[in-house]
């Protein structure tokens, strides 16, 4: 897992400041989790998501966009409640979900979404 600023969000998830369509700059899927450290759902979250990111090592990218630090990447993406993950294919559009969600829902959406097995 990799935390983000804005600047690594642009290069290696999606330039929203030049783009208007969706153009996803990573080589693999992934999933994106906007959360702040005082959100105790955001802290139940992460542990979860650090079990996926050693279960999918090598098929998706799993980042973290701390929404007190990079509030402009928050505001752009209409994060108004945390945790919510962006789950981006290689190709299609991206999906966003609120809340912290269980392990197998997880699993469903980066199946499902990402079309990762």
């Amino acid at each position: 897992m990799e935390k983000l600023t804005k600047d690594a969000f642009k290069q290696k998830v999606f330039d929203y400041e030049t783009s208007k369509e969706w153009d996803f700059a990573g080589d693999k899927p992934c999933i994106v989790d906007f959360y702040a450290d005082w959100c105790g759902p955001c802290r139940m979250l992460t542990p979860v998501l650090e079990e996926l990111s050693r279960e999918y090592d090598g098929k998706i990218d799993i980042y973290k966009v701390d929404t007190d630090k990079e509030g402009e990447l928050a505001g752009a993406f209409g994060i108004s409640s945390i945790p919510s993950m962006l789950f981006i294919p290689k190709e299609g559009e991206p999906r966003m979900v609120t809340g912290a969600l269980p392990k197998p829902s997880i699993i469903d959406a980066i199946k499902n979404v990402l079309n990762v097995d």
